[in-house]
């Protein structure tokens, strides 16, 4: 039942090939007008905002877009490639009814997705989300109701180019570096994956007094993420090496998450940064409640390093819409995921790799030690993560060796270790992770869960 109700969004909006449903023009027009029908209920004119990655096609699914939202009567505000942290901050400040992000993250430039954010900068409850479902079948009552409701030829909405977005977003991201400390003499590494950042990033740092050593910022279309980014954490590392730098980050296409590399070479995946910033934080006597939401993906070290300090770890589902959920029912200030998203829930509504780096140079820079010193004492569990295609997602307890598969590894694995096993919200897949002590005993209990998922579900 649920499956069929989320047609289009997964766990992060929607995701496809473009120019292939329901990435294609008809179905962008229609996504348009849902949106404007869902946004412009109360009365009086309104705004929707819309930023884009560097894809080739982000030219096509806006211009789709624009036509069905103004054709419902909202007026749009296209601000052209921006990270997606960038469309919720300027949603917010510009006060439009919503705004909309163009982009398929870390994925290969022939995907595109599309996520959407409330007028407060927060992502939409599922609840709004299949509002929306609800409309784009056009043989649903919904559906036949969004085909009749165009406006009316004197209230046909416009579309303006909004040309100070990237600086708006520059300025909003300074103003979180604490103004006691400085960049000044401090060399950096920015890998922007020739996706969204690439303007923004070098710009913000390099206005803050920093000297940067910039890579991934030439984009052409079709280069996103084309061996840069945060999958690729190894470009930084080398730039390091070579230049003799401070410290380097690796932003995904669309900048709401960042890998970070200390001054040695080692990367620090997003569980290792929420370690440091919460740990910095309560020190600092600012961490409320004392604890941080993680997800169910998020390493035991996490834990284990934080528990000296007094902090908590709330685990909550993958996906940065979750864990803000989470961080917002408990009074959580910070979260992440160990993809790289991390929430800084006082300047930001959702994960934003660029402010995530400012916090962790900050964190740095206080305690006057070296981030590989910082970072020396989280031990982190191996992990063995499969990925199997499927071809449906019935429910897995509804499968009986599948459901007596994980049952007993779950029984095995006792308190030395953790196994999860869920579906994929944006592919067919089923994901298995196996965390303990051993490397051996990981890769063997995944493996013995992911075979007998493989032989029930597993395509050819």
């Amino acid at each position: 039942m649920a499956e069929t109700k989320r047609r289009y969004f997964g766990t992060d909006g929607i995701r496809g090939v473009a120019s292939v449903p329901p990435l294609d023009p008809e179905t962008l027009v229609r996504l348009g007008k849902a949106v404007a029908r869902t946004f412009l209920k109360q009365k009086g004119k309104h705004k929707i905002l819309i930023g884009k990655d560097t894809r080739l096609s982000g030219y096509m699914i806006e211009t789709s877009l624009a036509a069905g939202l103004t054709c419902m009567g909202a007026d749009v505000l296209l601000v052209g490639p921006v990270p997606t942290p960038g469309v919720a901050y300027l949603t917010k400040s510009m006060r439009a009814s919503a705004g909309i992000m163009i982009s398929a993250s870390h994925n290969a430039f022939e995907d595109n997705g599309i996520k959407i954010f409330a007028a407060d900068g927060l992502k939409l409850p599922d609840s709004v989300e299949l509002e929306i479902e609800a409309q784009l079948d056009p043989s649903s009552p919904a559906g036949e109701d969004l085909t009749k409701a165009n406006a009316g030829p004197t209230s046909i909405g416009k579309a303006t180019r909004i040309v100070d977005a990237i600086g708006r977003y520059t300025v909003f991201l300074k103003n979180t570096f604490p103004r006691e400390l400085t960049l000044e003499g401090l060399r950096i590494g920015l890998d922007c994956a020739n996706g969204a950042a690439y303007v923004v990033g070098p710009q913000m740092y390099t206005e803050l007094g920093a000297d940067v050593v910039a890579r991934g910022v030439s984009p052409n279309g079709r280069n996103i993420n084309a061996g840069f980014g945060s999958l690729y954490p190894e470009i930084v590392r080398k730039l390091i090496g070579e230049q003799n730098l401070n410290i380097g980050f690796s932003l995904d296409g669309d900048a709401d998450r960042v890998i970070v590399v200390d001054e040695k070479g080692n990367i620090l995946d997003g569980d290792m940064v929420l370690a440091l910033c919460a740990i910095d934080l309560k020190e600092r006597g600012l961490l409320k409640n004392s604890v941080v939401v993680a997800t169910v993906m998020s390493n035991l070290g996490l834990e284990r390093v934080l528990e000296p300090h007094g902090i908590r770890v709330d685990r909550a589902n993958v996906g940065d819409r979750y864990v803000l959920e989470r961080m917002l029912e408990i009074g959580a200030q910070i979260g992440g995921e160990q993809s790289g998203h991390t929430i800084f829930i006082d300047h930001m509504s959702t994960g934003d790799g660029l402010l995530t780096s400012l916090m962790v140079i900050a964190a740095v820079l206080r305690s006057g030690k070296p981030l590989s010193v910082l970072n020396s004492k989280f031990v982190k569990f191996p992990q063995k993560l499969i990925n199997i295609n499927v071809a449906r997602k019935p429910p897995l307890d509804s499968i009986d060796p599948i459901h007596q598969v994980i049952t007993s590894k779950e029984r095995e694995l006792s308190t030395q270790g953790r196994l999860l096993v869920r579906y994929s919200g944006t592919e067919n897949k089923v994901r298995v992770m196996v965390e303990c002590e051993s490397e051996d005993d990981c890769k063997r209990h995944a493996q013995d869960v992911a075979s007998v998922i493989e032989r029930e579900l597993g395509t050819v």
